[in-house]
């Protein structure tokens, strides 16, 4: 890895067995971000993956995805686009449905979030990757939006729930770590 090693990474991040529900292993990455070495370590991997790729904007999923993707976005000097859930976002928007277990929701973008940028390349960036229903519909946003979305990035992907699969039809996915459970 680039400037700091994959199981560093992987240390710094709290697993937590049985959350939110039994035989979930939840990964807490305030442990990541509240280490400082890690943390910058995390963002400049992401900016040495991107800078040559000529990105005008990050765009982040709600809410971890606001952190990475707002530091990526500042490490790289482009602008930062939040992707949030339906009716957080004060301004007219555009937005893409998509499943869930029982039921749907939805992600929001503003209606000017790329600000008349021609032909812009953003990269969708969120801390974890598990059913991809929302990154997915995430890139469906970007991509409606006229923009090209040149790469969905995460710090983990969680391989066993398969949410990759989902996005490879859209665009190219890149995690730091990959963990085989769910």
């Amino acid at each position: 890895m680039n400037t700091i090693d994959k199981q560093k990474i992987a240390d710094s991040i709290r697993a937590i067995p049985d959350y939110p529900k039994p035989d979930i292993i939840f990964r807490d990455i305030t442990t990541l971000i509240g280490n400082a070495e890690v943390f910058n370590g995390v963002i400049e991997i992401l900016k040495n993956r991107y800078m040559d790729k000529k990105i005008d904007f990050i765009a982040g999923i709600e809410a971890r995805g606001f952190i990475f993707g707002s530091a990526l976005a500042f490490a790289m000097g482009v602008g930062f686009v939040p992707i949030r859930k339906k009716g957080k976002l004060p301004f007219t928007t555009v937005s893409e449905k998509y499943s869930l277990e029982y039921g749907f929701d939805e992600v929001e973008m503003h209606i000017d979030a790329f600000r008349e940028v021609k032909n812009p390349k953003v990269v969708l960036v969120d801390d974890l990757i598990a059913t991809g229903g929302t990154a997915e519909a995430s890139v469906k946003l970007i991509e409606s939006m006229g923009a090209e979305c040149v790469e969905a990035a995460f710090i983990i992907n969680l391989k066993g729930l398969q949410g990759e699969k989902k996005l490879l039809s859209h665009t190219k996915v890149f995690s730091i770590l990959d963990y085989e459970g769910k």
